[in-house]
Order: C-alpha cells, then structure tokens, then sequence
C-alpha cells in the first residue's frame, strides 16, 4: 500500500504537524493549561521506552545469532567505530567553527556571579559522575533483567551481544530460543505500530507544556544562538551527510522523505529515543540486514550524536562569549579533544545533551560552570535540533555501513526508499486457535 492511497488526515507526519503547531499555540494562549498538559508528552515517551529495550535485545541477539561469519561481525563492528568518530569529529569541528565565525554571544555581557547555580544544580551533580571509569562500568548492569528494565541502551546492548554468542554454541537448543526471540520480536513491533498512533497526542502535550513553562520569550536575545545551531545542524546533515550519502550511491533527501514520520515525531516530543523503534523496522525494510542495523542503530545512540557534539562546542564557546572569558585557539582545541570523550559518557541519560554540557564545562574550567543557567530557558528547544541531528545521522550510518558491506547496491536502495511506503502498518493479528 503507498502513501498516496492514503488520506493525508491518516498521515502519522501530518498529524504530529498540525500537534505541534496546536499545541504551541495552546502554549503561548493559554501556558497554565499547557503546563498541565505534560502527562501526555511525559506518557507518550514512557510508552515509547518501555518497547525500546525489548526491541533492542531481540533485533540484536537475532542479527547476531543469524550471523555464520563471526569475522564478518567484527569487521562491521569496526567500520561502524571508525566511520562515528570521523564524522562526530567532523560535527565538533563545524560546531567549533560557526561559533567562532559568527559569534552570538559577544555584546552579553553577562557576569556569572549574578547568576543563580542552583537551577542548574541537578545537571551539574550528574555531569560530576561521568567520566571513564563511571561509564565503562556502567555498561555492565547490576542484573541481566535490570538492563531491560531501566532501558539503559548500552547495558541492553552488552547483554545482547552476550546472549547472541551463547546462543552461537548451544546447537539446536540455541536455534529454538532464536526462533522464540524472532516471534518475540514480531509481538514488540506490533505494540510499536499500536503506541505509535498516539504520537500526536504526545507531541501536543509535550510542545504545549515547552512553550506553556517557557513561553516564547524565553528565547529573548538567545534567539541568534537557536538560529545559528539549527543552521549548523541543517549545514552538516545537507553538506556532510549528503556528500557521505552521495558517495555511497543514495540520495540524502530521498532517505529524509522516507523517514518523515519519524522527523516530526522527534521534532514533537523532543526526544530520539521515540523514533527508535521505527527506525530500526524502516532500515531493515528498505534492505539494511538485521545484523547490521542491530548493531550500527543501537551503537549509534550512543556513540554517534552529532546533533550533541554540535550544540556542545556552540554553546561552551557561546557562554565564554557572552560572559566575556577568555578562549584563545588553544583552549578550543582542548576543549574539542574533551568534547570527544564528554560526547560518549552521558548516553542513556536523561537530559543527555544539557548535561554532556555540565560535564564539559567541568573539565574545561576556563568557562564558568554557573554560566550554563544563560541556557536552561531555551535547552527543550535546543533539544529538538540535537535530537534531529541524531536521528538523521545513525540513520545515514546504517545505509552507509549496508553499502560498505554490499548488502544492497545502490541502485536496489535507491529504487527502495522511492517506492516504500512511509506511513506504518496497522499490525495484523492472526486468530488464535485452541
């Protein structure tokens, strides 16, 4: 079934649309009945995370598990390393840049004693708990079911993996619990399809409950900062992205087309995360193998947040700008070498991207930690940009790795993402019979 059989009210994109724009005009008109609305943002991204571990293990320990050439695993694994730190240093780099070249934060003025730490208090506590150590041991979780139920991604991922190699060596025993992962697998999905119809009501409650607590004013002279990293983001998805794309043999644009539905949703709940089962099911559909998108998605949300590492080298410089602190060439230099590991240790967190900041900033001392709360009003719009950014960029990984590894050729993905429909399946149910 194609989209254009479908009527444009039953489009999930075009839905989540006309919610945001409703719920930022209930926002701004009405911000204590938008407040109020933030259950229903909050709901929808519970709902979202209580499949995504479940999906996460089955796909992977499936992808795995299939696989015969364990050499082969290990090759994707290591194009996949390879290829997120080029191009997440490729993001810190074009971040580092804008900031210095069109400088929003000179002319603030801003003298950190006169502003409050404690509204960032919570975020700077966290960012002191990450680093090395912290986030290695942090991959193993307390308890095997532990990990897949506080949906730490990494942890699923690390049990996974595990699982997928025992399996690997338990003959025909191992075969049957693969074949019940497999049915497992199809059930989440098809909870998937069902949660995902109430995504507009998610992102009504969740942009009326932004604008509603922050109001649009909130974003005062801090406006030229938002505008300058939505640009940069759109710059590096539009320029680097699609000259990665063009390499490998598909277009950019036709790969954003089909995953609008996905887009929007992020762009109306603020958060990655809520694509992330559908992202998974969209690559394999268009001709990515399970084991690949097993591996390079859930790896990617970890390892590959260009959206992140652009808003951090912006808005650690942004701040020495408007609070007038020296941050000479050598200091920025650090602070992109810091910014390489700080990116990776906050994965799974919540307000990953703000507190990525915290613990930047607590590594680069020159910029005054206080001076973090200049952001706090406009961070739930800055997040959409990153959350963006993230998904357009572990998207792109898994088509990129799928070529690599000539999964598809170009022309098969290409004819793929023209012809598949976007708009996802009612789950068909088949009876059950005694």
């Amino acid at each position: 079934m194609t989209s254009s059989k479908i009527p444009w009210y039953r489009q999930l994109y075009l839905q989540v649309l006309l919610a945001v724009l409703l719920g930022i005009l209930i926002g701004y008109l009405w911000p204590a009945f938008g407040k109020s609305l933030q259950p229903l943002g909050d709901g929808f991204v519970r709902l979202i995370k209580m499949i995504i571990a479940p999906i996460i293990f089955c796909t992977v320990v499936h992808g795995i598990a299939s696989m015969t050439d364990l050499r082969r695993l290990g090759r994707i694994g290591l194009k996949t390393l390879v290829y997120f730190e080029v191009i997440s240093t490729l993001a810190l780099v074009i971040g580092l840049v804008a900031v210095n070249l069109f400088q929003p934060g000179v002319g603030f003025n801003i003298d950190p004693k006169t502003l409050d730490p404690k509204s960032v208090e919570n975020y700077t506590q966290q960012a002191h708990s990450l680093n090395v150590s912290t986030f290695l041991l942090n991959i193993i979780p307390n308890s095997f079911f532990g990990a897949l139920a506080e949906g730490n991604l990494l942890q699923v991922l690390f049990i996974a993996v595990l699982t997928a190699f025992a399996l690997t060596h338990m003959g025909e025993p191992g075969r049957q619990v693969l074949r019940f992962i497999e049915l497992a697998s199809k059930v989440f999905f098809a909870i998937m399809r069902i949660v995902v119809y109430t995504a507009p009501i998610g992102a009504l409650g969740a942009m009326a409950f932004t604008v509603g607590s922050y109001g649009l004013h909130s974003l005062n002279r801090l406006v030229e900062l938002l505008i300058l990293v939505y640009a940069t983001a759109g710059f590096f998805v539009v320029i680097v992205l699609g000259l990665v794309s063009r390499w490998c043999g598909f277009s950019l644009f036709r790969f954003l087309y089909y995953i609008r539905d996905e887009l929007f949703l992020v762009l109306g709940t603020c958060s990655s995360e809520t694509a992330l089962p559908s992202i998974l099911e969209k690559t394999k559909r268009i001709g990515c193998t399970e084991s690949t998108v097993g591996l390079v998605i859930p790896l990617g949300y970890s390892f590959n947040l260009d959206g992140t590492n652009i808003y951090m080298t912006m808005a650690t410089v942004f701040l020495a700008q408007a609070t007038n602190t020296p941050f000479d060439l050598s200091q920025q230099l650090a602070l992109l070498l810091v910014a390489m590991l700080s990116s990776k240790g906050a994965s799974g967190v919540t307000g990953a991207g703000f507190i990525t900041l915290a613990a930047t900033l607590s590594v680069v001392p020159t910029v005054p930690m206080a001076s973090i709360a200049l952001l706090v009003g406009i961070d739930r719009f800055m997040s959409g940009c990153r959350a963006l950014t993230n998904l357009i960029g572990n998207g792109v990984a898994t088509l990129v790795i799928s070529r690599w590894e000539n999964e598809i050729s170009a022309e098969q993905l290409n004819a793929n993402l023209l012809t598949a429909s976007t708009p996802l399946p009612t789950p068909e149910l088949e009876p059950i019979n005694d």
